[in-house]
């Protein structure tokens, strides 16, 4: 049994965190820490937990974390991270962060869409979180950069094919839809209810922060330089990204080589459902599970691939894909913790 703690644990991935491990058999949650929830019990803030998880929140302390556990998930606001992360290390521990602070390879890449990086030594360490990609890397790491949820729902489905002979990897353009859980607990106008319900609209247009996350990996991943246009557009409901991706063909390609790449690939990759044969993903059927779904469809008309997959983006998209981590790194199975069924409906 080893022992976790959550810092920054009452947002939405902190709290998808808490779900998810305490109901792990193999980690202890000893505990979590919040800095507005400082001295309240965790139920108090979640009732959902009430009778499940009967730890107070407390105030950060490092030395009080690293006295606590072993492991530590860091869901910290952006830059928040950096000034926490080289300390742990430091004192031995492994960390699994879920802010954007240690997911570029590129240190100038990462300034040029958040801030100064004032913790590259530790950024060096960091390997990139995507299991089904870098499950070797993270399996001797201290220090993981657990994804973005929109890139995992793009990178999945399209590394596989990438490097594809067909693949017109300079046409790529990838349209993704966001539950309103993706912009964090804050309050904001942005998504208020009456702001979002029975409405639906695109947002930071060919300049989200997820977009260089993606191209960087596309890139490093296929050994050529890859730019992809992404656009992200907020629906209403609380949690779900399906994203729909549209890649030009060099030569034509049958639907059973498109699924040869993909079975190929993903052959023992637990969470990764590759859908039948002329069905596709649905935000619904991966609702609080660490699958993701993929679906896909050849126009041969207009020469295209197009691709889709469906995640949970506070489990597969953030919390599940970070104990999904923990568990490579510390030589668990990979699916401790995160066998939830699916719901049906």
């Amino acid at each position: 049994m080893v022992n976790v703690a959550v810092i920054g644990g009452t947002g939405y991935s902190g709290a998808e965190l808490v779900r998810i491990l305490s109901g792990h058999p193999y980690a202890q949650l000893t505990m979590i820490t919040s800095r507005r929830y400082a001295g309240q019990p965790f139920s108090d803030v979640y009732p959902a937990m009430v009778g499940t998880v009967n730890l107070t929140c407390e105030a950060f302390s490092q030395e009080a974390v690293s006295r606590a556990a072993d492991v530590i998930f860091t869901a910290l606001p952006h830059k928040t991270s950096m000034a926490v992360v080289p300390r742990l290390l430091d004192q031995g521990k492994k960390v699994i962060d879920l802010s954007a602070d240690f997911r570029f390879k590129d240190p100038a890449l990462y300034e040029a869409w958040y801030q100064p990086h004032h913790a590259q030594d530790s950024l060096k360490k960091a390997v990139y979180g995507l299991p089904e990609v870098y499950f070797d890397d993270i399996k001797g790491a201290s220090l993981v950069g657990n994804p973005g949820c929109y890139p995992t729902g793009v990178l999945l489905p399209l590394l596989p094919v990438i490097n594809a002979p067909f693949i017109d990897s300079g046409s790529i353009v990838a349209d993704s839809k966001s539950g309103t859980s993706g912009a964090g607990r804050s309050v904001s106008l942005a998504t208020h209810f009456c702001e979002v319900n029975e409405g639906l609209k695109a947002y930071k247009v060919a300049e989200h922060r997820h977009n260089p996350e993606m191209d960087e990996v596309l890139s490093l991943f296929s050994g050529q330089t890859v730019h992809i246009t992404f656009t992200p557009h907020l629906v209403p409901m609380t949690r779900g990204i399906l994203t729909t991706i549209y890649v030009g063909l060099k030569e034509a390609v049958s639907t059973r080589d498109v699924a040869s790449y993909l079975d190929a690939f993903y052959e023992d990759k637990t969470f990764v459902r590759i859908c039948p044969r002329g069905t596709f993903p649905n935000t619904m059927y991966v609702r609080g599970t660490n699958y993701c779904d993929i679906g896909f469809q050849v126009a041969e008309r207009t020469k295209h691939l197009i691709l889709i997959s469906a995640i949970d983006n506070l489990v597969k998209g953030a919390s599940g894909q970070a104990v999904q981590n923990m568990n490579i790194m510390l030589g668990f199975a990979e699916t401790a913790g995160l066998d939830q069924i699916p719901f049906p409906i």
